[in-house]
C-alpha cells in the first residue's frame, strides 16, 4: 500500500490541513534576512525566499536559519499530527505546509520552491529515509556544486528512500510532493538543459 489507511474524521483531517498550511505560508527566508539585515531575497537572484537564494545575500547565516526553519515548518506539522492524531493526519499535514511555503498566504501566494520544507517532511514521516534524501542532496551538491539538481535527484529519489528504508503507505505523498518540486522548478530544468544554470559559491560569508 502507498498510501495510509485514512482513520481520522474529516474535521481533524480539515483541522491537520489548516494549521499546516497557515505554518507552512510562513517564509522564513523573509523573516530572516529582515531580522538580519540584509538584503531582501525576493529582490535578487531568482526572487525565491528558500535557502539557495538567501545564500546569494552573502549571509551564510540567514541562509542556515532559512534552511532549518522552513525544514523545521514541515517537521513539526508532520510530527505534531501524528502524535495527536495519527499517520493520516501527519501526512495531509505534510501535503499543508508543502502547499503553504510554495502558495503562502502571507506573501500573496508567492512561495519558494518547497525543498527544505520537503526534507523536513521526509525527515519527520521517516528519519532514516529522510536522511537517506539528506545525504543524496548533499552528494549531489558536493559533487556539481548546483543547489537545483541536487533538489530534483533528492525529490525523484525518495520514494524509493522511503519504500525501502521505512514507510511505504508515505510512497504517494512523497511523489506527489517530488513531482510539485520538479514543476516549480521547471526555470531550472531548461537551464540545467542549457548548461546555464548558476552554481553554489560555498565561499560567500
Amino acid at each position: 500500500m502507498i498510501v495510509p489507511l485514512m482513520d481520522s474524521g474529516a474535521a481533524e483531517l480539515l483541522a491537520a490541513a489548516a494549521g499546516s498550511y497557515l505554518l507552512g505560508s510562513v517564509s522564513f527566508g523573509i523573516a530572516a534576512t529582515k531580522l538580519m539585515g540584509v538584503e531582501d531575497p525576493r529582490k535578487i537572484g531568482s526572487g525565491n525566499s528558500g535557502a539557495t537564494n538567501v545564500l546569494r545575500t552573502g549571509s551564510k547565516l540567514a541562509a542556515a536559519a532559512t534552511l532549518i526553519l522552513d525544514a523545521g515548518k514541515g517537521a513539526v506539522s508532520v510530527a505534531i499530527c501524528n502524535s495527536a492524531l495519527g499517520g493520516d493526519a501527519a501526512q495531509v499535514a505534510g501535503l499543508a505546509a508543502f502547499l503553504g511555503h510554495l502558495f503562502p498566504i502571507w506573501h500573496g501566494f508567492k512561495g519558494g520552491k518547497g525543498v527544505a520544507t520537503f526534507l523536513g517532511i521526509l525527515l519527520a514521516t521517516d528519519l532514516v529515509a529522510g536522511l537517506a534524501a539528506c545525504l543524496t542532496w548533499l552528494a549531489v551538491a558536493l559533487a556539481f556544486r548546483i543547489s537545483s539538481a541536487s533538489a530534483l535527484v533528492a525529490a525523484a529519489t525518495s520514494p524509493v528512500w522511503i519504500w525501502a528504508l521505512g514507510k511505504p503507505e508515505a510512497v504517494a505523498l512523497c511523489m506527489l510532493l517530488a513531482a510539485l518540486i520538479w514543476a516549480r522548478h521547471a526555470p531550472n530544468i531548461k537551464r540545467l538543459a542549457a548548461g546555464t544554470e548558476p552554481k553554489i559559491n560555498f565561499r560567500k560569508r
